[in-house]
């Protein structure tokens, strides 16, 4: 039985001369792994395959077992054709990190609608952004996720509960007896970070290249105390340098 789904192409990986294997953030039955046989020629890469780029939003018509953990994908085309995200080198940079964080994230294949729906929208947002919100977009993407997993950040802060607590996941008034925290100005950006209720508020911003690497070192922090074998972030390293 086939199913008609919209996914986000979260990683693909070469397999044999002219296949793929396919991790897929579907609408319809969360995350999933797929073989695509034949998209790619034996002497490079062909059209069909540039379909399967991470961050790709298209739509699918798949056939779908529960119990078998591959499945296949009988059709599938573009949903939304990208003004420039997946060649621009800054923005496929950050999108490259919201979809490998949103992969690491997604432990169990549930479908979530609210989750699926706010990851196409920031990423239909990310590719028509100006330039100080695109260089924004990875911190708001890292402090709103939390919240479709059940460990979001408690927005207390104020003059008294200045220091924010990885581990508990609120400001506090004291340090913790722990090193996972943020304290002073960062605490302070996270705090109106997690005010922005729509990517255009973060033009409002004016974060420099130290301050943005050393929050999403602290997020990444963050997501680590609160998803198992959570690791490292493999996008990290790229997008500090194109920040």
């Amino acid at each position: 039985m086939t199913h008609k789904t919209k996914g986000i192409v979260l990683r693909t990986i070469k397999y044999g001369e002219t296949s793929l294997v396919v991790t897929i953030f579907t609408e319809l039955f969360g995350v999933q792994t797929y073989m695509v046989n034949g998209v790619r020629s034996s002497k490079g890469a062909s059209a069909k395959a540039n379909y399967f780029q991470p961050a790709a939003i298209l739509d699918l018509v798949v056939y779908h077992r529960p119990t078998q953990a591959m499945q296949r994908i009988k059709e599938f085309s573009w949903a939304f054709l990208y003004r420039d995200l997946l060649s621009n080198v800054i923005r496929n940079s950050i999108a490259s990190y919201m979809v490998e964080l949103l992969h690491k994230c997604l432990k169990q294949p549930e479908p979530n609608a609210d989750l699926f729906n706010f990851c196409e929208a920031a990423l239909l947002q990310l590719d028509e952004a100006d330039k100080r919100v695109t260089a924004n977009f990875a911190l708001f993407f890292a402090v709103q996720l939390p919240h479709f997993f059940g460990f979001r950040l408690d927005d207390n802060y104020s003059n008294k509960y200045s220091v924010l607590d990885l581990q508990e996941g609120n400001f506090t008034d004291e340090h913790p007896r722990h090193p996972n925290f943020i304290e002073g100005e960062w605490a302070t950006i996270t705090s109106q970070l997690l005010k922005v209720m729509q990517p255009h508020e973060l033009d409002t911003f004016t974060l420099n290249r130290e301050t943005r690497r050393s929050l999403l070192l602290k997020y990444q922090e963050y997501y680590s105390l609160h998803i198992q074998d959570f690791g490292q972030m493999k996008t990290l390293t790229v997008l500090h340098e194109v920040l």
